[in-house]
């Protein structure tokens, strides 16, 4: 192990020889044993393979973006709860000063990534792609449900579509503060997506975000 993880492991947790950790190349787990801890570099022995949880639902969460604090929150609480591809969304009513600087914090985004992927566990580390705007990413994606979740007063409950779409795979679209425009409503609609509610509450873009993929979770996965 090289550069980043490694300074981690040997600085900050300060990894000794002979220590047990389990290693993951994103489609096995192996127990490693540590043999030597260099300052940007540990080796280990490599033993038996670990039985590992493969993830039976494939989400891929379209995110708009917000403040980076309550940004960084959501895709950190996301990747625990699963999802495989996190896209950025540069929706109208995002901050523009926020889309401005969003090309500056991608590498600490993938950070935030693996390091939420080694706390909890998961074999591999989400697939963060660049910021889009709404249109794009709604048409690029495909899935057997396609959720956006919205504000209007006649939009179903989440509940509701999840008992009537069994799927292995998702789409979620979640809005940033101030909610969609009509446009990107109208845009959604025109690719398959579905409107839907968490209910009366008004709720904040990260709150929505932990909200809807436990529901997802709870839903779709076996």
């Amino acid at each position: 192990m090289e550069g980043d993880s490694a300074h981690h492991l040997g600085r900050v947790l300060r990894a000794q020889q002979g220590q047990l950790y389990e290693l993951s190349d994103g489609q096995h787990v192996r127990l490693g044993r540590i043999e030597k801890v260099a300052r940007d570099r540990v080796e280990f022995t490599l033993l038996e393979e670990i039985p590992a949880h493969q993830p039976t639902l494939d989400v891929t969460l379209l995110l708009s973006l917000v403040k980076f604090d309550a940004f960084e929150w959501a895709i950190e609480k996301a990747t625990e709860l699963g999802v495989s591809t996190i896209v950025p969304l540069a929706a109208a009513r995002s901050e523009k000063a926020l889309l401005a600087a969003a090309g500056k914090r991608a590498e600490r985004w993938k950070k935030i990534l693996a390091e939420a992927s080694q706390q909890s566990r998961r074999l591999r580390v989400p697939m963060l792609e660049g910021l889009s705007q709404p249109a794009q990413a709604f048409s690029t994606h495909a899935a057997p449900v396609k959720i956006m979740l919205s504000e209007r007063p006649d939009a179903p409950s989440l509940r509701k579509i999840l008992l009537t779409e069994p799927a292995q795979q998702a789409i979620l679209a979640i809005g940033p503060e101030g909610g969609w425009t009509d446009a990107e409503l109208a845009a959604a609609q025109a690719t398959a997506f579905r409107e839907a509610s968490l209910g009366k509450l008004i709720l904040r873009t990260e709150t929505a975000v932990a909200a809807a993929l436990a529901s997802l979770n709870y839903a779709l996965s076996e």
